[in-house]
Protein backbone atom coordinates (compact mmCIF):
# COMPACT_ATOMS: atom_id res chain seq x y z
CA UNK A 1 0.00 0.00 0.00
CA UNK A 2 1.37 3.41 -1.01
CA UNK A 3 1.44 6.44 1.21
CA UNK A 4 -0.36 9.48 -0.23
CA UNK A 5 1.95 12.13 -1.65
CA UNK A 6 2.68 14.98 0.75
CA UNK A 7 1.56 18.29 -0.72
CA UNK A 8 2.38 21.81 0.44
CA UNK A 9 0.11 24.82 -0.13
CA UNK A 10 1.67 27.17 -2.70
CA UNK A 11 0.52 30.26 -0.78
CA UNK A 12 0.56 29.45 2.94
CA UNK A 13 3.27 26.80 3.09
CA UNK A 14 1.06 24.52 5.21
CA UNK A 15 0.78 20.80 4.58
CA UNK A 16 -2.43 19.73 2.79
CA UNK A 17 -4.33 16.78 4.25
CA UNK A 18 -4.86 13.89 1.79
CA UNK A 19 -8.24 14.13 0.09
CA UNK A 20 -8.54 17.90 0.58
CA UNK A 21 -7.21 21.01 -1.11
CA UNK A 22 -7.39 22.34 -4.64
CA UNK A 23 -5.09 21.95 -7.62
CA UNK A 24 -4.78 24.91 -10.00
CA UNK A 25 -3.05 24.42 -13.36
CA UNK A 26 -1.83 27.54 -15.14
CA UNK A 27 -1.79 27.88 -18.93
CA UNK A 28 1.98 27.30 -18.99
CA UNK A 29 1.45 23.92 -17.27
CA UNK A 30 2.72 24.86 -13.81
CA UNK A 31 0.69 23.37 -10.95
CA UNK A 32 -0.28 25.26 -7.79
CA UNK A 33 -1.79 23.51 -4.75
CA UNK A 34 -4.00 25.39 -2.31
CA UNK A 35 -5.14 24.33 1.16
CA UNK A 36 -8.31 26.46 1.10
CA UNK A 37 -10.29 28.85 -1.05
CA UNK A 38 -8.96 31.63 1.21
CA UNK A 39 -5.39 30.86 0.12
CA UNK A 40 -6.41 30.49 -3.55
CA UNK A 41 -8.24 33.83 -3.61
CA UNK A 42 -5.41 35.67 -1.86
CA UNK A 43 -2.86 34.52 -4.44
CA UNK A 44 -4.84 34.45 -7.69
CA UNK A 45 -7.55 37.10 -7.36
CA UNK A 46 -6.08 39.55 -4.86
CA UNK A 47 -2.46 38.97 -6.06
CA UNK A 48 -1.10 39.18 -2.51
CA UNK A 49 2.47 38.40 -1.51
CA UNK A 50 2.48 35.55 1.04
CA UNK A 51 5.47 37.12 2.83
CA UNK A 52 3.31 40.13 3.76
CA UNK A 53 0.27 38.16 5.02
CA UNK A 54 0.53 37.36 8.75
CA UNK A 55 -1.44 34.08 8.74
CA UNK A 56 0.94 32.32 6.31
CA UNK A 57 4.12 30.40 7.13
CA UNK A 58 5.98 32.49 4.56
CA UNK A 59 5.36 35.67 6.61
CA UNK A 60 8.56 37.60 7.35
CA UNK A 61 8.51 39.44 10.67
CA UNK A 62 9.90 42.96 10.44
CA UNK A 63 8.60 43.53 6.92
CA UNK A 64 10.19 43.52 3.52
CA UNK A 65 12.04 46.57 2.29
Amino acid sequence: MNMPERRICSFTGDEIEPGTGMMFVRRDGSVLWFKSSKARKNQLQLKRNARRVKWTRHYVKGGIQ
